[in-house]
C-alpha cells in the first residue's frame, strides 16, 4: 500500500537518495528542505520533476516553519504515514573548545529539530492510530569519540527520544526506529556541507600538538575504512524502504547499517536490550514495558 512519507533534509545525501528510492517504490514523498527557492532550488527542481515527489519548504530550527510544512501536508493528503528525520549537521572539535552558543546551535538542529517534527506530526498519527517515525542517529550512538562529543551528544539524545517514545506511543500503533549509519561519503563527511565546529581556537591551541595527532589518527581510521568497505549511501535509503515495508509492530527499535562495524554494533544493541530488560525486572516495571506477566 502506498504511504504518505515526509522526509527532512532532502537536498543532498541520505535524504535525497531516500526520496528517490521511496518514490520509485510507489510511495508519495514530501521532500522537505530549506531554501527550495534559493540555495537548494536545483535540488528541489530535480526532485519535484520525479513522479510521486512534492517539495516542502521547511527549516527544522523554526517552530513556525515545521508546523506550517506538516499542516500543509496534512491538509492536502489527510495523513502522514511515515516521518523520516534525516536533516542534521555534523561538527568536530575539542569538547572544551566548543562555546555554549555552538552547543546550542548543534542541539537546535540535531535535537530540537526532531522534537519539533514529533510535536507537529504526533497529534495526527495518534488520531489515526498509525504511524512510523524513523530517526537517523549515528553508528557511534552507543559510545563517543574524541572531537565529536557535542555531535554525538545530540545523537545520543535522539536515541533517548526514540526509545522513550516507542514505549509511550505503542498504544497508538506508532513505531519509532533509530537508524544507526556508519561513515558514508555524503556531503556531511566530505566537507562540502558546513558543520557546527568548535569556535574557541585559543583552547584548541593549548591541546597541541597532541590533539592534532589524535584527530588525524581517528580521521584516517574512519575515512580509510569508509574507502576499504566501499560504503554506499544507497544502503541507508534501502534500509529506510525496508523499514517502511515492514509490518507495524514488527520493526526493531534500532536498525544499524554499518558494514565497517562488522557486527559489533548489533552485539552492542543486543547486549544493551538484554541489560535493560533485566534492569526493568529489578525495578518492578518489566511487565508494563514488555507486556509480560
Amino acid at each position: 500500500m502506498s504511504k504518505i512519507i515526509f522526509i527532512t533534509g532532502t537536498s543532498s545525501g541520505f535524504g535525497k537518495l531516500t526520496t528517490i528510492t521511496l518514490a520509485k517504490a510507489g510511495h508519495t514523498v514530501i521532500a522537505g528542505m530549506r531554501g527550495s527557492n534559493g540555495k537548494n532550488k536545483a535540488a528541489a527542481d530535480e526532485l519535484s520533476a520525479l513522479p510521486n515527489v512534492e517539495i516542502a519548504e521547511i527549516d527544522i530550527t523554526s517552530d513556525a516553519s515545521v508546523n506550517a510544512a506538516i499542516q500543509q501536508t496534512l491538509a492536502k493528503h489527510g495523513r502522514i504515514d511515515v516521518l523520516v528525520n534525516n536533516a542534521a549537521v555534523s561538527g568536530f572539535g575539542l569538547f572544551e573548545a566548543y562555546s555554549i552558543d555552538q552547543w546550542k546551535n548543534m542541539m537546535d538542529v540535531n535535537l530540537y529539530g526532531i522534537v519539533r517534527t514529533y510535536h507537529a506530526v504526533l497529534p495526527s498519527m495518534r488520531e489515526k492510530k498509525n504511524g512510523l517515525i524513523i530517526n537517523l542517529t549515528s553508528g557511534a550512538s552507543g559510545h563517543t569519540l574524541p572531537f565529536m562529543a557535542p555531535y554525538l551528544a545530540s545523537k545520543f539524545a535522539v536515541e533517548a527520544i526514540t526509545e522513550g517514545a516507542q514505549d509511550e506511543l505503542r498504544q497508538f500503533g506508532i513505531d519509532n526506529v533509530s537508524i544507526q549509519p556508519g561513515v558514508y561519503p555524503t556531503e556531511m563527511n566530505n566537507g562540502s556541507k558546513a558543520g557546527i565546529n568548535s569556535d574557541r581556537p585559543e583552547i584548541t591551541a593549548a591541546y597541541e600538538p597532541g590533539a592534532s595527532a589524535l584527530f588525524n589518527a581517528i580521521g584516517s581510521g574512519l575515512f580509510g575504512k569508509m574507502t576499504e568497505f566501499n560504503m554506499d549511501p544507497q544502503a541507508i535509503a534501502d534500509g529506510i524502504l525496508e523499514l517502511v515495508n515492514m509490518p507495524r509492530g514488527k520493526r526493531p527499535l534500532r536498525f544499524p547499517l554499518d558494514a565497517i562495524a562488522q557486527g559489533t554494533d548489533k552485539e552492542f544493541i543486543q547486549a544493551r536490550a538484554e541489560i535493560k530488560e533485566r534492569w526493568s525486572k529489578n525495578y518492578g516495571f518489566h511487565a508494563a514495558l514488555y507486556g509480560q506477566h
